[in-house]
């Protein structure tokens, strides 16, 4: 059976396992990265949010996705079914960072980031399986790894970064699977054609189309003339409609007064995919020899695009304090890792849970626009859930549902006028 010795086990290779790739490779560090598909392949989590362009950035991977000419994103709209818009502009935010960032198909995103890295000479084995772990004493682990025609081999490696997203390799593995405190939604989704796309910035704005307060449509356009379309409801909602994922979808699609017609009779490039239960955790996220990074440490819910930027975020912390702990330094990493992420994932879960209380929907179609609050929630939606001079991050936990209920007062007064 063939072994390798390495410093670092990546396993998966979208943005989350390329970005610790990129930053770990650069620190002179000998890595691998395990990817169980073959690339370019269909994956979830297109829309990304600004926070995410730092990392990118930051680990020398901009360049490559600039090159893929992208569909620029620099706002979202949201609207609900009794037409009311309500518009963010990422320039126009609290706080410093980045104004835009892109709607992308990511079997070409991730790709553009794997071929950037196997063109650094990063070691990438695309279809390759991690079926076993096993952890010795001092951290160090061998990995059991199977190809697509079932031959073995094993890794050593001093370190793992599980980046395996929906995978969740070591989650499964280790037994460190937790329910999660998100309400339980599914999604249903495809591509389409977007033969009956309109000209201008509606044809390539990004879409929130509100049913109802736990169900809504996303609508993605992409710059290769594609668009991604999908819903999300309540999981005993979603298995209400019959037939194919194709019948249910369609139906589904009949739910939007705005898009009804774009859509209509427009063929889906596949047969629609469902994910149930979307929301995940985990127990713990980091352990002797290993840490968990992205969707396979936390996914909290489509609605604000976070999954992304969680997946760079944490995976460009890990690699720096894999490199620390490496090079002799000592790392908290109950401190410097678990306790700083969990608070950006702790403010995204308040906007995600107070989405579906219908607080956070209260205030985006308020009558009444307040800018400095706009702005304030306009950081969050763009990623920037660490930057406590929001009062929006800092006091998340109460001030959203303060605005709202002022918000619905004042609308109580405004109909009793």
């Amino acid at each position: 059976m063939q072994q390798q010795n390495v410093d670092v086990l990546i396993i998966g290779a979208g943005p989350s396992g390329s970005v610790a790739a990129a930053y770990l490779h650069k620190q002179g560090l000998k890595i691998k990265v395990v990817e169980k598909s073959k690339f370019p392949r269909f994956v979830i989590g297109e829309s990304l949010i600004p926070r995410c362009m730092d990392h990118f950035d930051e680990v020398g991977l901009l360049d490559c996705l600039k090159a893929m000419n992208f569909e620029v994103k620099d706002g979202a709209r949201f609207m609900n079914n009794k037409g009311v818009v309500c518009n963010f502009d990422f320039s126009k935010k609290h706080g410093n960072g980045w104004d835009w960032t892109w709607q992308v198909p990511r079997a070409d995103f991730d790709k553009a980031l794997t071929d950037e890295l196997q063109s650094w000479g990063v070691d990438i084995a695309f279809e390759k399986e991690v079926t076993a772990v096993d952890f010795l004493e001092d951290g160090s682990s061998i990995t059991t790894i199977k190809d697509v025609d079932g031959n073995i081999s094993t890794v050593q490696a001093k370190f793992i970064v599980d980046s395996s997203g929906f995978g969740r390799v070591l989650p499964r593995l280790l037994d460190l699977e937790k329910p999660s405190e998100i309400p339980m939604h599914s999604s249903i989704f495809t591509h389409v054609e977007d033969i009956k796309r309109p000209e201008g910035k509606e044809g390539t704005i990004i879409t929130f189309d509100v049913i109802d307060t736990d169900t809504w449509l996303w609508v993605i356009p992409f710059s290769n003339g594609s668009t991604s379309i999908g819903y999300v409801g309540k999981t005993e909602y979603m298995e209400s409609f019959e037939g194919t994922n194709t019948e249910k979808l369609q139906q589904m699609m009949k739910l939007s007064s705005y898009y009804v017609d774009r859509f209509d009779g427009v063929d889906y490039t596949f047969e629609p995919r469902m994910i149930k239960n979307i929301a995940k955790s985990v127990k713990q996220l980091y352990g002797k020899g290993f840490v968990l990074t992205g969707n396979s440490a936390e996914f909290l819910d489509p609605v604000f695009s976070s999954g992304v930027t969680f997946a760079v975020e944490s995976a460009h912390l890990a690699s720096q304090l894999i490199t620390k702990e490496l090079k002799g330094e000592k790392v908290d990493w109950q401190t410097e890792y678990t306790d700083y992420m969990l608070e950006g994932v702790n403010v995204f879960s308040t906007y995600v849970k107070e989405w579906y209380t219908g607080n956070l929907q209260t205030i985006f179609f308020h009558s009444t626009e307040n800018p400095v609050i706009k702005e304030q929630i306009c950081a969050v939606l763009a990623g920037y859930v660490w930057d406590k001079t929001n009062p929006f991050v800092k006091k998340h936990n109460r001030l959203v549902k303060t605005v709202a209920h002022i918000a619905d007062m004042e609308m109580e007064a405004q109909g009793n006028s």
